[in-house]
């Protein structure tokens, strides 16, 4: 029997993604229909029911997202799809963008709708710049159809799509960086208050959401939410797609109930560990994850039961690591991404990550000093506290894990680890 579900991917597969007429033929603008017959209020209860929370990385409730942006006053509001997905080991947004693009635009207008906007922005990041004409190709059909544009489907209510391309800066998948760059603008995050909500893209009040979100959205508009929330357990309800990778024989997206094990997520849809190798480690939500050994994988994952273990869902990635790498290896390759990725902006991220980049390098060839653990962890806790953003503050996560998790790696007794 799969442990995977079609709830959010139920059209993977379905229809030609280069044709609204295909998309039509499968009930396609069901959502939005369903959408323009209720009111903001009714949706944001059926988006608050549903306990969706953001699937970008940050997990921040939907419902109570969509009801803040709302209640902002203003007559020109904007909605932001967030299509960025920069955290490495992260693919599933890319797998909507490609197989499901209609859904995708009708969880903006549903969005733009609800909060009272008159455009919607996708900003998609570069290295998907592949996609760029299948997305301006559905974007212009929905308009042909009527489902976009001025007064849609003769509601009244009007709303434009308009696509940007980032320039590949990981740390623009954070909002207000993300919005510095539509702006063009260096990508560098935004002092709050005010916030994006209140003053976003050109200083208009801003809704930015993950495409999985979204797409999410019109899923549930069209089929209901029960049918979402019979999945999962009572307090991660619902579904998520996963991106699954590494030292896996079956490396994919696949849409799970939450509730699975961590052992079930990796050897049975998995298919476990190529080549009789054993698990090394795993690390969850791309490069600014928290990692984890084989001693709880018997963990389900659902936000709860990953937070006993001081593990997030993040961005869904689930990145598998066996025996061939060294744990020290791979926290060195962690902390090469972020100092590439990191902006500059703030001192605690862009010193903090150099200082503890030459740390590493000195266990990585086995002559560190005997403070440098030490060391390492002080300006990863002032990383954590004192950054100007999320980069800085997730930057040492799998640093800090791995500490915990594999504190032989490091050459200390397991106290100092505590």
């Amino acid at each position: 029997m799969s442990k995977t579900v079609s709830f959010i991917t139920e059209n993977f597969g379905k229809y030609d993604p280069n044709s609204i007429d295909s998309y039509l033929s499968i009930g396609g603008f069901t959502a939005v229909k369903n959408a323009l017959a209720m009111s903001s209020k009714e949706i944001i209860e059926i988006a608050t029911k549903s306990a969706v929370k953001g699937r970008g990385g940050a997990a921040y409730d939907t419902g109570r997202k969509w009801s803040q942006a709302a209640s902002v006053p203003g007559d020109n509001k904007v909605v932001i799809c967030n299509a960025d997905e920069g955290e490495p080991c992260t693919f599933k947004d890319r797998n909507i963008i490609e197989k499901d693009p209609f859904r995708l635009l009708e969880g903006m207008i549903i969005a733009g709708y609800t909060v009272g906007a008159q455009n919607g922005y996708i900003y998609l990041r570069e290295e998907y710049r592949h996609l760029r004409s299948l997305l301006r190709n559905a974007i212009q059909q929905t308009m042909d159809k009527g489902y976009l544009g001025d007064n849609i489907m003769d509601s009244g209510f009007s709303f434009h799509i308009h696509l940007y391309s980032g320039a590949g800066a990981y740390v623009c998948g954070e909002g207000s960086t993300l919005i510095e760059s539509i702006e063009g603008k260096s990508g560098r995050p935004r002092i709050k208050p005010p916030f994006i909500k209140e003053a976003g893209l050109f200083l208009l009040p801003t809704l930015v959401n993950n495409v999985e979100t979204l797409a999410i959205a019109a899923a549930v508009l069209q089929n209901g939410v029960d049918d979402y929330i019979k999945y999962g357990t009572p307090d991660s309800p619902g579904t998520k797609i996963i991106s699954l990778a590494g030292n896996v024989n079956k490396p994919g997206a696949y849409e799970i109930p939450f509730g699975l094990t961590l052992r079930e997520i990796i050897y049975d849809i998995g298919g476990g560990i190529p080549d009789g190798h054993k698990l090394l480690l795993f690390q969850l939500g791309g490069a600014s994850g928290k990692i984890g050994s084989a001693n709880i994988l018997d963990t389900p994952y659902t936000y709860q039961g990953l937070a006993k273990e001081g593990l997030v869902v993040g961005s869904g990635g689930v990145l598998v690591v066996d025996d061939r790498t060294r744990v020290i290896d791979f926290v060195k390759s962690i902390q090469d991404f972020f100092i590439h990725e990191s902006c500059g902006k703030c001192t605690p991220c862009r010193e903090g990550n150099r200082q503890i980049a030459k740390i590493i390098d000195r266990f990585v060839e086995g002559n560190q000093k005997p403070d440098d653990l030490h060391t390492a962890e002080r300006f990863a806790n002032i990383m954590q506290n004192c950054s100007f953003c999320g980069l800085g503050e997730t930057a040492q996560s799998a640093f800090l894990t791995a500490i915990k998790h594999f504190p032989e790696e490091f050459g200390i007794q397991q106290e100092v680890a505590k």
